[in-house]
């Protein structure tokens, strides 16, 4: 989950206003003091977050809630804003309009660079762009074969030079070639320090280049670190945009977060996992939902579009509907799915409710690896048992279980989650709950049989 033990803090922070009667002076010094606490907890700069709970306590003694809000209301939506307002406030989108538009990637050593690198490229030619990744990092050893291998597998087009060792002779021995991609992304050399040859450097690569965006590339883990860094690489070559990663993971997240507040740039993406679309545009307000348990539906059903076909969604939507049995086959799409999506406790996170339920990550994990093997299970089946489970006898079962290394009892598991599904399919279909649907699937552009 995204900087879980930040979110988590939070959470409890404002479950203490909820669950008392009275949301008075006491209770917002109270709020003021932990929303601090949390803040400097996840490496967010002992300032801002003093500035930040001081905001937020003058604002709730201060103001009076909007017509129709409680007090409490009214305090959990300060808490809402302020945060936000300290991420960024309103979300900016980098522009691919100019053709070539240039990305020039910057940071120390284990930032991430050169995956970032790779997700941008994968990201933006989802978007239709003619995307070329350029190796100008001629000091690490396998900088410029990773990068390869990254082009290759977003199907880009890759320039470099294993053999040169100047960074600028590259760019100029391709610099027309770059003309015909709406998009060129340049990986630059890091270093473990932010020293004089690195300086320099990168302020000759950004001098050749004259990049329409300099992106600043900070890993979540960094610490109050983040600061100095992101000032340093400011003064070198003018920071515009940043891309934290590794928010996935153990990281605190917030040196990196508030890094935006020393360069005026702000957080553009951040890195959510290791695989190549493991990457979210940074949205503030989406984001901050997130980490108060609010959910975030937006970019759960932007990841849902990318996931799922529209074909796959309608025929799935008719069933629904007439109250249909939906198959193995269908719960086998599904799990194809949410595979894309992204880990159980990212999806979780981005539904309103659930983000702010405390599921154990070993239960979530417990889940994870039993859809996994589900998936093994029906990858033994027949089209028919898929498609039609009531089939699906002693003797089946026992040739399932042999054939995907598997258990009995675990195809049995697997025949009972379909049955789960099959209740609650009638639940919602013939006829009930029409009007939410297609509320549901107007908004994602689809259309209901009949309809």
């Amino acid at each position: 989950m995204v900087l879980d033990k930040l979110g988590s803090s939070l959470k409890d922070a404002l479950k203490k206003i909820t669950k008392i009667g009275l949301v008075d002076k006491k209770a917002v010094i109270q709020l003021s003091s932990d929303i601090k606490k949390a803040l400097v907890a996840g490496d967010v700069n002992i300032q801002l977050s003093k500035d930040i709970a001081q905001k937020i306590r003058d604002r709730a003694l201060k103001e009076k809630p909007a017509k129709g809000l409680t007090a409490r209301e009214h305090t959990v939506n300060i808490v809402y804003d302020e945060l936000t307002n300290f991420l960024g406030k309103e979300f900016e989108e980098i522009k691919v309009s100019k053709k070539p538009t240039i990305f020039l990637l910057v940071g120390l050593f284990g930032s991430g660079k050169t995956t970032t690198a790779g997700k941008l490229a994968k990201y933006y030619r989802k978007l239709g762009k003619k995307i070329a990744l350029v190796q100008t990092d001629t000091w690490r050893p396998a900088a410029y074969d990773q990068l390869k291998t990254l082009a290759e597998k977003t199907k880009v087009q890759f320039f470099g030079d294993a053999r040169e060792r100047d960074p600028v002779k590259i760019l100029k021995a391709h610099e027309k070639e770059f003309k015909k991609f709406d998009l060129v992304i340049v990986d630059s050399a890091g270093r473990d320090a932010l020293n004089k040859e690195l300086i320099k450097e990168i302020k000759d690569v950004n001098k050749v280049l004259n990049p329409d965006e300099v992106l600043l590339v900070l890993s979540g883990d960094i610490g109050q670190a983040a600061e100095d860094q992101a000032r340093k690489f400011h003064d070198s070559v003018g920071v515009t945009s940043i891309i934290i990663t590794k928010l996935d993971g153990t990281a605190k997240g917030g040196g990196a977060l508030s890094a935006c507040a020393v360069t005026d740039a702000k957080v553009k993406f951040i890195g959510v996992g290791e695989k190549l679309d493991a990457i979210e545009e940074f949205k503030p307000k989406n984001f901050v939902s997130r980490l108060l348990g609010m959910g975030d539906l937006e970019t759960l059903l932007k990841k849902a579009e990318s996931a799922i076909d529209k074909e796959t969604a309608e025929k799935m939507a008719k069933k629904v509907i007439k109250g249909e049995s939906l198959s193995l086959q269908d719960l086998y799409d599904q799990m194809e799915a949410m595979k894309k999506m992204g880990p159980l406790g990212q999806i979780m996170d981005m539904i309103p409710g659930m983000g702010g339920m405390k599921v154990p990550k070993g239960a979530l994990k417990e889940q994870e690896g039993k859809m996994k093997n589900w998936k093994y299970l029906m990858d033994s089946m027949t089209p028919q048992e898929k498609n039609n489970p009531e089939v699906i006898n002693a003797s089946r079962i026992k040739r399932i279980a042999e054939g995907s290394g598997r258990s009995e009892p675990e195809v049995r598991s697997l025949l009972k989650q379909h049955k789960q599904m099959k209740k609650m399919t009638k639940m919602i279909g013939g006829g009930r709950n029409i009007k939410q649907l297609q509320k549901m699937m107007k908004g994602k552009g689809l259309k209901l049989p009949g309809m």
